[in-house]
């Protein structure tokens, strides 16, 4: 069987990453590796480029990375961890952040490729809810 995409949720809050994730993991019913960087290396609010990298090799089973940033500094620090470590396999969506993460999800448990799931990502940001 082919490896799925894995998801990493970069939050300034790890109780929100974490609620993220089990929303998502119940969606991906444990075939899709999604993995949180939530909160500072203090536990407090804010984002740690330590939890960022962990949560790359973490997440990574050789199909790529989608990581999905909740506001603006985690994306600046995933993008400076991605600049000291580059990982050709690793993108940034521009996507809402629950939406998105939850798109991605189903598009890695269907099997999609990196380029699919980070479609799938960025285009809820246009999926109307009423």
């Amino acid at each position: 069987m082919n490896q799925s995409v894995g998801i990493v949720l970069v939050s300034h809050s790890a109780e929100l990453a974490a609620g993220l994730a089990e929303l998502v993991g119940q969606i991906a019913a444990k075939s899709v590796p999604v993995v949180v960087a939530g909160g500072d290396d203090q536990g407090g609010l804010g984002t740690s480029y330590r939890r960022i990298q962990q949560a790359f090799e973490a997440a990574d089973r050789g199909a790529g990375l989608v990581v999905l940033p909740d506001l603006g500094s985690a994306v600046l620090m995933t993008r400076t961890v991605l600049q000291d470590h580059p990982r050709p396999d690793t993108v940034i969506a521009d996507a809402p952040f629950v939406e998105g993460a939850v798109a991605a999800t189903v598009a890695a448990a269907g099997g999609a490729d990196l380029a699919s799931v980070l479609k799938s990502a960025e285009e809820a940001r246009s999926v109307p809810k009423f």
